[in-house]
């Protein structure tokens, strides 16, 4: 997927026609400040930074001016600041304004339903995810005949709008909804959605666009969302690759089996910090390439679960034993194995040979693991 920073969300809004403050991007506080003091930007102003994370405005993130000296001051204490793991390179410029009354709407795509649906709630100002679900209103949207008009009456009223407001909600939806569309978004949320001056004004904006249609988008080619310099290189080797925040790598096959690991690994007080879904392939040399892509994440041990079927146990066993050479005596991590399914035998004799142990139960090859890391863990605090 690729997230857009509030600023390039905002920048989609405009071309749709959904209402939003006057405001600009920078990467400088000198340019900060000249904007508002030429007045592109008007005074008082907001300055936000221009991150993927969440919690902005208790981060000390988000900061208001009310001269251009003060905007200068302000972007420059925001520009460069890590934030959440991400360096701040770009600040966004807004009107501060009066807030009347704070909504949600978003547009996301609902793959139980395997269709679009359109969320509105009076709770705005929050994560959706904190409000109750009775205060939450949920429209599937059909593709053919699109978002029609009783439908944005429908949402006007779940949100108490009447009059010039609901009409303002029904061309913001239209225009909201052709985004989703057009652009192939996955999300389309405003949240809040203000009441400012008797009209709407859309004061953030998350837009998440779908991966699989970025062919039809190069715009986006050159924008990163929140993938670690590892999960950009799995994405072009076409491996699914994720980093989390603890010590044990995990490679499995398959969404499902991939999951339930790591949820068997948490069961045990085991904390995964990557884990590697090498999918449905019989090309050894793609199982290398996982392999060595999992060394330079440094876990402190990786547990291999493998079930045989497309991807076939002796497969995994020659990849893993072909990336066990190529990896320096000094990097290389303890390993548990489990492998079951097509060709097991052949793919436990090939981790034999290399000195690879494989067990059989899953509960039991968790508990190896977790052990393996503590050992790891107290290992490198006595070396420390």
């Amino acid at each position: 997927m690729v997230k857009l920073t509030e600023g390039r969300g905002k920048e989609l809004f405009r071309k749709y026609g959904v209402p939003v403050p006057p405001g600009r991007l920078t990467r400088s506080a000198g340019e900060a400040e000249r904007l508002t003091r030429e007045q592109e930007v008007p005074l008082p102003c907001v300055i936000k930074a221009q991150v993927l994370a969440g919690g902005r405005g208790k981060g000390g993130a988000v900061r208001f001016a009310a001269t251009p000296e003060e905007a200068k001051e302000a972007a420059a204490a925001i520009l460069g600041q890590q934030f959440q793991g991400e360096t701040v390179r770009e600040v966004l410029l807004e009107r501060r304004v009066a807030i009347e009354r704070e909504l949600y709407v978003s547009f996301a795509l609902d793959r139980s339903l395997r269709l679009p649906i359109l969320i509105a709630s009076r709770q705005g100002g929050v994560e959706i995810e904190s409000v109750a679900d009775a205060a939450i209103d949920r429209q599937a949207v059909e593709p053919l005949p699109g978002l029609v008009a009783y439908e944005r009456r429908r949402a006007a009223g779940t949100l108490g709008l009447a009059g010039p407001l609901a009409a303002d909600l029904d061309r913001l939806l239209q225009g909201l909804y052709r985004l989703f569309q057009e652009e192939d978004a996955e999300l389309v949320e405003i949240n809040p959605l203000a009441v400012v001056d008797g009209h709407l004004l859309a004061l953030d904006a998350k837009v998440i666009i779908e991966d699989d249609a970025a062919f039809r988008h190069p715009e986006y080619a050159e924008l990163r969302d929140d993938r670690t310099p590892l999960e950009e290189i799995a994405r072009e080797k076409e491996i699914a690759f994720v980093q989390l925040d603890g010590n044990i790598g995990v490679i499995a096959n398959g969404a499902g089996l991939t999951m339930a690991t790591l949820d068997v690994l948490s069961r045990f007080g085991g904390r995964p910090g990557v884990f590697l879904d090498l999918g449905g392939t019989d090309d050894p040399n793609k199982v290398t390439e996982a392999f060595l892509l999992m060394s330079r994440a440094r876990p402190s041990v990786v547990f291999l679960n493998i079930f045989g079927g497309v991807t076939r146990c002796d497969t995994v066993a020659r990849g893993l034993v072909e990336a066990l050479k190529r990896v320096p005596e000094r990097e290389r991590f303890p390993l548990v194995a489990r492998i079951r399914g097509n060709n097991e035998a052949e793919g436990r004799a090939i981790l034999q040979s290399a000195g690879v142990t494989s067990l059989s139960d899953l509960h039991d090859s968790a508990q190896a693991v977790v052990e393996a890391e503590k050992t790891a863990a107290a290992a490198g605090a006595r070396t420390a």
